[in-house]
This record gives C-alpha cells, sequence and structure tokens, in this order.
C-alpha cells in the first residue's frame, strides 16, 4: 500500500533498469516511512544495490520516477543527498588522512564550515566509539573500526536520511551488536534508514517493514513479524542422522505442512508439530531441533535455496 506523499521520504513507482539484455530492476514500486528502518532483502544480483543507486540519483533510470525528500530523482540528486547519508559496501576510507581528518574533509564536501564540521567530529567518534582513535592512521584500524567510521563519516552532514548498503558484513558479532545499537539510537532520534543487508536477525532487529526483491521484482512486502505469520508455517523441525531421510518420507503423515531436504538436514515446517516430535521422541538414530519459524525461513521459501553469484 502507498503511503501518503507527506509520510514518505522516498518514492519509487514502477522503476526499471536494464544494463543491456538484463533486467537488474523490473518495476519496483515502494514508499519509505519517515523516522523508519525499511529493509530491502533479496539474493545476491535480485537488484538491492542498483536500487540504492537509483534511488540516490547516480545513475540513470529506465523508466519510473522516484521522488527523495520532495525532489525528483535524478535530475535533483544533487539537491537531495545534502540531506542523505550513505554507507556503501566497500569502507571509501582516506588512508592519507587520521581518523578525525576523514570527518572534517568529508564534511567540506558538503560545504559546510570546517567550524560545524568540528563541533560534530568528538560526538561522532563518541557514537562510533573512536575516541581513542582520533589522530590514528586509516591503516592502524581493525575492519570493525573502519565500518563504524564510515557510519560516522555518513552522519558529517546531519543526514535525514542514511542509506546503508550491508553495514554489518565480514564483522565479528561484538561489531554487529554495537552497530545495530547505534542506529537504533539514530532512529529513536528520528532519523529514516534504507537498509539491505544478508544477515536475516539483522532485518528482524532493526526493520519496521521489509521489502523481499529478486530477479529485480517485489515478491513480498510486510514487516518482518507480518511476513513471518503470513508466509511461513510457525514450527521447524530440523532433523539429522542416518534415519533422515526414512523419517522425511513419513513427515507429511504426522502433520508437517511442508518437507525439504538440504544435504545432511531435513527440515519439516508444521502448523502443529505435537504428532512429529512424539514420534520423532522415540528415535534414537536422529538429532531434532524443534525452533519457531523466523525471517530466515521466510527468505529461503520465497527466493529459494540454489547459491547465486
Amino acid at each position: 500500500m502507498q503511503m501518503a506523499d507527506a509520510d514518505a521520504v522516498l518514492r519509487v513507482e514502477g522503476l526499471v533498469k536494464r544494463f543491456g539484455s538484463h533486467q537488474a530492476v523490473d518495476g519496483l514500486s515502494f514508499s519509505v516511512r519517515r523516522g523508519e528502518c525499511f529493509g530491502l532483502l533479496g539474493p545476491n544480483g535480485a537488484g538491492k544495490s542498483t536500487t540504492l543507486k537509483l534511488s540516490l540519483g547516480l545513475m540513470e533510470p529506465a523508466a519510473g520516477a522516484i521522488t527523495l525528500l520532495g525532489e525528483p530523482i535524478p535530475s535533483r540528486g544533487r539537491e537531495a543527498r545534502v540531506d542523505v547519508g550513505v554507507v556503501p559496501q566497500n569502507d571509501p576510507l582516506d588512508p592519507d588522512f587520521t581518523v578525525a581528518e576523514n570527518l572534517l574533509v568529508f564534511g567540506r564536501y558538503f560545504g559546510q564550515p570546517d567550524s560545524l564540521t568540528r563541533s560534530r567530529i568528538d560526538p561522532l567518534l563518541e557514537f562510533a566509539q573512536l575516541q581513542s582513535k582520533r589522530n590514528a592512521r586509516i591503516q592502524e584500524l581493525s575492519g570493525g573500526m573502519k565500518r563504524r567510521l564510515t557510519i560516522a563519516r555518513a552522519l558529517i552532514n546531519d543526514p535525514q536520511v542514511l542509506f546503508l548498503d550491508e553495514p554489518t558484513t565480514g564483522l565479528d558479532p561484538q561489531a554487529r551488536h554495537l552497530i545495530w545499537e547505534r542506529l537504533k539510537r539514530l532512529l529513536a532520534q528520528g532519523k529514516t534508514i534504507v537498509l539491505t543487508t544478508h544477515f536475516m536477525d539483522e532485518a528482524e532487529r532493526l526493520c519496521d517493514r521489509l521489502l523481499i526483491v529478486d530477479h529485480g521484482r517485489a515478491i513480498a512486502q510486510a514487516s518482518p513479524v507480518e511476513l513471518i505469520a503470513r508466509e511461513i508455517e510457525p514450527h521447524v523441525i530440523e532433523v539429522h542422522g542416518p534415519g533422515r531421510e526414512q523419517w522425511a518420507a513419513q513427515a507429511p503423515s504426522l502433520g508437517c505442512d511442508r518437507v525439504e531436504t538440504v544435504g545432511e538436514t531435513t527440515f519439516a515446517y508444521c502448523q502443529h508439530p505435537e504428532t512429529a516430535l512424539a514420534a520423532l521422541n522415540q528415535r534414537t538414530d536422529l538429532r531434532v531441533l524443534h525452533r519457531p519459524a523466523n525471517l530466515e525461513d521466510v527468505f529461503l521459501k520465497l527466493t529459494g535455496r540454489e547459491l547465486r553469484d
């Protein structure tokens, strides 16, 4: 459902982008409300990063209409980006400058007076927990520190909207949790976040609404809780062991609605798992995990389990 214009900081309607014969984005439409975290999910090559670049006016669409912060994109992309922060997949930090100098120089790209940028450096270093690295060179930072600095740098212009392209890929759990906490802080301050991620737990934790795309098309859109309730059975039973195939053949008669075998694991999806679990309790040759369905189950059901390059 489309939101009223007054509620949307980003509106995308009928977006199309082709690269030669490849249709990277195929008629996408969505809106992002002010103050929400909106997640764009999909397998590799689904069109997520291309959609972000189109939304920012960094490339020309073949068709469709985009409005970002009231500005038509791409014709007035430069004007819109004054109030936007961008965190790309890689960390484009300048190795010739210190941590603080990276922030200072980036502020100049927005035409900010150095005095204004300097007044923001210390709060941003505190936000990223990099106070002790103020005068360090980029080569001295860990991967997590570089990622936090890239997020801090994207905030140097105090943007209304933050675009994050896979912000925690390659980070350890401690760094991921710190970044999640900082992003929640930004949302509490009224910022709007547009996020792409391959981590379904990240999307569940952060996003108010999600759009799942595949082959450039929208295939589902709702809140994480709504998607799980609507698209997947509530119970998942994972079964491992030498008798797994025999049990999988019996699973439908035990009340399982769907059964999938992937490698050495059988996944049984159930509305009512009691009969299946009772039967599994009699088996000593199987290892069993019973858990609630999650967003990753929804994602794999909608986009498939095959690998994407």
